[in-house]
């Protein structure tokens, strides 16, 4: 009985897609194939806390006062999302380090998220970086998270209320926030395809911080 239970796992896991088996991340996927975009929104001085001032001396230096800064905007599949696609481009050209530093805190991490998901857009370097300054100027940042100098608490839902005030045409099935530790690491917002409108997005919004609050560390 058990050989024969074995023998049937052992011919469903070798007739499962490789994808299949790693639910979310599709690595390789088709350049330009997917559904939405996500606006991935650090908020930088919990990144700096945690170790980020070792990583990015541009993002976290004293008196940069950073609050919310682009992480990446992600192409994602209504269930899972690509990543390293197949790109002629495998870094960023020097000629687009310029428009790169406009809309990143910092080079390096402009260049990972062009390999990791800018790759997967099926759009040159140069209209990438496009489409992230874009999808953040589309974006207004609550008045009450523009360069805190104190350190407060916040409930998630009041953070997803900040931002859909703010914002006319969000609604709560389509922003995340992040939270590890009960403090704000990010918030993400989805985006159509084509970056004109704010979009639904059950499976990143059903991640969003359940903690009943969250710590806002303050610039500096």
């Amino acid at each position: 009985m058990i050989r024969r239970v074995l023998c049937i796992l052992y011919v469903i896991l070798i007739a499962t897609p490789v994808w299949a088996q790693a639910k979310g991340e599709q690595r390789g996927a088709l350049p330009g194939k997917f559904d939405f975009y996500v606006l991935a929104l650090s908020w930088s001085p919990t990144y700096c806390a945690n170790g980020g001032d070792k990583r990015s001396a541009d993002q976290c230096h004293l008196g940069a006062m950073n609050d919310f800064v682009v992480h990446g905007l992600w192409p994602q599949f209504d269930s899972g999302y690509p990543t390293e696609c197949v790109s002629d481009e495998k870094e960023l050209p020097k000629t687009t380090l310029e428009a790169a530093a406009r809309v990143f805190p910092d080079i390096r991490l402009a260049d990972h998220e062009w390999k990791r998901h800018g790759t997967c857009t099926a759009r040159a370097p140069a209209d990438y970086l496009a489409d992230v300054g874009s999808a953040r100027q589309h974006v207004v940042v609550p008045v009450s998270f523009k360069q805190p100098k104190s350190e407060f608490s916040v409930a998630p839902t009041d953070i997803e209320k900040a931002f859909i005030a703010a914002n006319p045409g969000l609604e709560p099935t389509m922003i995340s926030i992040g939270c590890p530790k009960a403090e704000l690491q990010d918030v993400r917002i989805c985006f159509t395809k084509d970056l004109k409108g704010f979009r639904a997005c059950p499976e990143l919004e059903g991640g969003s911080c359940r903690a009943p609050s969250v710590k806002v560390l303050p610039v500096h």
